[in-house]
C-alpha cells in the first residue's frame, strides 16, 4: 500500500511538473505578441469612464431579475398543513423514512 501512495504521488508530481512548463516557448516571446497601439487621447478616455461610472448601477443584476410574488397564505395555516402531510405519512421523516 505505501509503495502504490509513493508511486501516485511521484506520478503527479511528474505531471504537475509537466503542466507547469507546459506554456513556456516561443509562442509567448514578445516578437510575438501584437503590440497595443492607442488612437485614443487620455482625456477621452478618461471622460468616457466618468460617463460610464455615472449610468452603471451598484446593485447586481441577479438581484433585479428575482423578483418574489407576494403570498396569500398564512404561517400558521402552512405549518398545520405540513403537520397533517407529515401525520398521513406523505412527507419523509427520518432517515429511514422513505416513499
Amino acid at each position: 500500500m505505501t509503495a502504490s501512495k509513493f508511486l501516485a504521488v511521484a506520478a503527479m508530481a511528474a505531471l504537475s511538473f509537466v503542466a507547469a512548463h507546459a506554456g513556456d516557448g516561443e509562442a509567448v516571446a514578445p516578437e510575438y505578441t501584437p503590440a497595443f497601439v492607442g488612437n485614443r487621447s487620455r482625456a477621452d478616455v478618461d471622460a468616457e469612464a466618468v460617463a460610464t461610472a455615472k449610468v452603471i448601477s451598484t446593485v447586481p443584476a441577479a438581484s433585479l431579475a428575482f423578483v418574489v410574488p407576494p403570498s396569500k397564505l398564512e404561517r400558521n395555516a402552512v405549518r398545520a398543513e405540513a403537520a397533517e402531510a407529515l401525520r398521513r405519512g406523505q412527507i419523509p421523516r427520518g432517515e429511514a423514512n422513505f416513499m
